[in-house]
């Protein structure tokens, strides 16, 4: 079966509810094993997180779906990442997004020149890769319209806060051993958050996030 009938595949089998059309056409759009090391390209269309390296992985479509379904992300929106990985979310979300820019940070220098490799040559001109601490955001280009964060902190980092825009919104896993997906809004000057259920990412690591690498499953 070829690529783009595994992603065909791979929507259906999902069968989401509720998650938008524009979700779903970008999930089926971004070749999902370009993404991912050669010996787990197999796997590239299993609803599943597979490992990328550095002891990072890359999000299974689902949770990247629901991320960016929860996100809203329009076009011509200014969107932060933090944590690239190998650039498949980045790449979802830059199709949404367009013309707008995504701007993504990774702490790994390895796994950001990779990222920005694949993304050049698929052509997601729309993505700018950063190699810094995610837990700080990126300020240089604040505020951001959205911000998705692709790692576990033990509170949402005040700078992301601030460096996102009024009436804007980010997703954020939360917890420890436990942790909730966070939607965050900030409305007339006000910061509110919503849980939107259990789920389970690497931690983010920095001045703003956990003091120690690991992993948390």
């Amino acid at each position: 079966m070829v690529a783009r009938d595994l992603r065909k595949d791979l929507i259906s089998r999902l069968g989401f509810e509720g998650i938008s059309s524009r979700v779903l056409d970008a999930i089926e759009a971004v070749p999902r094993h370009k993404f991912v090391p050669e010996d787990e390209e197999e796997l590239a269309y299993y609803d599943t997180p597979l490992s990328i390296g550095d002891g990072q992985t890359i999000s299974a479509p689902s949770m990247v779906a629901v991320m960016c379904d929860v996100l809203d992300i329009r076009e011509g929106m200014k969107v932060l990442e933090v944590g690239t990985g190998l650039g498949y979310h980045s790449a979802v979300m830059s199709l949404l997004a367009k013309p707008g820019k995504i701007y993504t940070v990774e702490r790994f220098a390895d796994l950001a020149e990779r990222a920005r490799s694949i993304l050049g040559e698929l052509g997601y001109d729309n993505v700018e890769v950063f190699v810094s601490d995610g837990s700080e955001g990126l300020a240089q280009f604040a505020p951001y319209d959205r911000i998705s964060v692709a790692c576990a902190a033990p509170k949402v980092p005040e700078p992301l806060i601030e460096q996102l825009k009024e009436n804007g919104k980010m997703v954020i896993p939360v917890g420890k051993y436990t942790q909730e997906l966070v939607l965050v809004e900030k409305i007339e000057g006000k910061v509110r958050m919503h849980d939107r259920g259990g789920v389970a990412f690497v931690p983010m690591v920095g001045k703003y996030g956990f003091k120690e690498r690991g992993r948390y499953i």
